[in-house]
């Protein structure tokens, strides 16, 4: 199972004092749910809009671009917290190591799971935020995304990140329900592990049909802004 490299998830000598470790796992995991976590499942649904138009697409970016206080917004709700997520987690990273080899089991795959997908999806939101977001001043559109995608390698990582992103978000679930004591028996842990499932692989799809929307103009619900 996980390791704690800093010595455990207690209490410090004297036990009088909270272990600073403790505390910032526990904020790391809190944030990789709220705020993280949620954000990127409104991206992944504002994004969807693809499937059903361009313009639609257009709209919601436009609505998303527009909203008051909007750097504030971002400073505070997203950026800052995948900094702190992401960078604590590298940390993790770095002082951790995994037994999978000597111990395969399920619990030690997830947590190797989560490390090297975490790592990935820490670098893809930092060069989607970097290319999507100030190159073009927070003003892409569903022709400049498009336009992007058309390249093999930009194409290929963009695949790549949603996929580690959404299993990191998956398994950062049933971690996060385990460890705050959410799910205290085997059988709540085991329908954790599942609902982390449903939700990496539910998420890794639409990822995937959107990213598919963009690169061939395929609009498969398109007939929904037909009937309205």
């Amino acid at each position: 199972m996980e390791r704690d490299a800093g010595g455990g998830e207690g209490m410090s000598a004297p036990a009088t004092r909270p272990d600073s470790s403790y505390l910032l796992r526990k904020l790391h995991s809190l944030s990789g749910i709220l705020p993280v976590g949620a954000f990127l499942a409104e991206h992944f649904w504002s994004n969807s809009a693809a499937l059903v138009s361009a313009q639609k697409y257009n709209d919601v970016s436009q609505e998303l671009q527009t909203i008051p206080f909007r750097p504030l917004v971002e400073w505070v709700a997203i950026f800052l917290p995948i900094l702190f997520h992401g960078g604590y987690g590298v940390y993790i990273w770095w002082r951790g190591r995994s037994n999978v080899s000597q111990y395969p089991w399920v619990g030690n795959w997830l947590y190797t799971t989560q490390r090297y997908t975490g790592l990935i999806t820490f670098a893809y939101i930092g060069w989607h935020l970097y290319t999507e977001r100030w190159l073009t001043h927070g003003k892409s559109t569903y022709a400049s995304v498009a336009e992007d995608l058309t390249h093999p390698l930009y194409l290929t990582f963009f695949l790549i990140g949603i996929i580690a992103a959404s299993f990191h978000l998956g398994i950062g679930i049933w971690n996060f329900v385990c460890k705050w004591g959410l799910a205290a028996t085997v059988q709540a842990q085991q329908a954790a592990g599942k609902l982390g499932a449903a939700v990496a692989f539910g998420m890794s799809l639409v990822g995937v049909l959107i990213v598919i929307s963009f690169r061939f103009n395929w609009h498969p619900f398109a007939w929904y802004a037909a009937g309205k």
